[in-house]
């Protein structure tokens, strides 16, 4: 099984020395559910709904998510104790078991023609969920996700994020510049005037602040297919989701400039959501 975080974004608004930190996770889905009671974070989630059956099974199989702890039954939450011995042993064989057949059910599905918003349904409890979060008040989620009353497994994502949040730098960022997830270098820097300048040709500031929400609406850096983007498409993703009826605007909820105060805009402190532009003009 397999819990990560990194650092995708860190910024702290000059004056306010405010930070807004974006992260990619992955974690169990069975665990979702406790991170997603956080509402100050701003989120999109890999979605069962879109993951080709084929690949979802292939992963399950080869990363199958389990918990972190075995603990053994008894009254409360909290179980202060460990299975051991054979008892541990076949409670992991009897977990791993119904998650393959779990697996070669949704394989049988598929093969009668069922969409994959149906199929994937089957194997979510042994599936990895891809997060990207962002936000600027992450004490609470720390104080209550590293203790010891915390679910086991949650409490393991929550080290893998402090960790990586306490190896990441910071960039200081001025009004007027951005935080935007997932636009490298090559993309965007920071020029003498002190203002982003872009390098790429063709593409404008506004064309990479919508390419940075279609990457954290896809969850990566890199298409559904795995393919490198395109900087000048990959902004119709986000011309799709605000144009839907209803309107999708999770994704513009990750680039922001400093506010200049230290004020909640949405929920984000110090920080304007790049979402009510998008809200707005829509």
């Amino acid at each position: 099984m397999t819990i990560s975080a990194k650092v995708i974004a860190d910024s702290v608004a000059e004056g306010t020395g405010i930070r807004l930190l974006t992260l990619e996770l992955r974690y169990p889905r069975f665990i979702h559910s406790e991170f997603m009671t956080h509402r100050v974070f701003s989120r999109n989630a890999s979605s069962s709904r879109a993951i080709p059956v084929k690949r979802l099974l292939a992963s399950v199989r080869q990363d199958m998510a389990e918990p972190v702890s075995w603990g053994k039954n008894q009254p409360g939450m909290q179980a202060r104790e460990d299975l051991s011995g054979w008892r541990l042993t076949a409670a992991r064989l009897l977990w791993r078991t119904a998650g393959h057949t779990a697996c070669a059910f949704a394989s049988l599905a598929a093969a009668l023609g069922a969409h994959k918003q149906i199929v994937n349904r089957l194997i979510e409890p042994w599936s990895h969920i891809t997060v990207v979060v962002s936000g600027t008040e992450w004490d609470n989620f720390f104080a209550l996700r590293l203790h010891e009353d915390a679910d086991p497994t949650i409490a393991s994502l929550a080290a893998a994020m402090d960790w990586a949040i306490i190896q990441s730098t910071p960039k200081l960022l001025r009004p007027g510049q951005w935080h935007l997830p997932y636009c490298s270098g090559e993309e965007k820097f920071i020029g003498e005037s002190g203002l982003y300048d872009w390098v790429v040709p063709g593409v404008t500031k506004e064309d990479v602040k919508r390419a940075s929400a279609a990457r954290c609406a896809r969850t990566s850096y890199l298409t559904h297919d795995g393919e490198t983007p395109d900087m000048t498409k990959d902004p119709g993703l986000l011309q799709r989701l605000a144009g839907a009826a209803p309107q999708h605007l999770p994704p513009p909820e990750h680039q922001a400039p400093p506010s200049g105060d230290d004020s909640f805009h949405a929920n984000f402190r110090g920080w304007v959501q790049f979402r009510q532009e998008v809200d707005h003009a829509a």
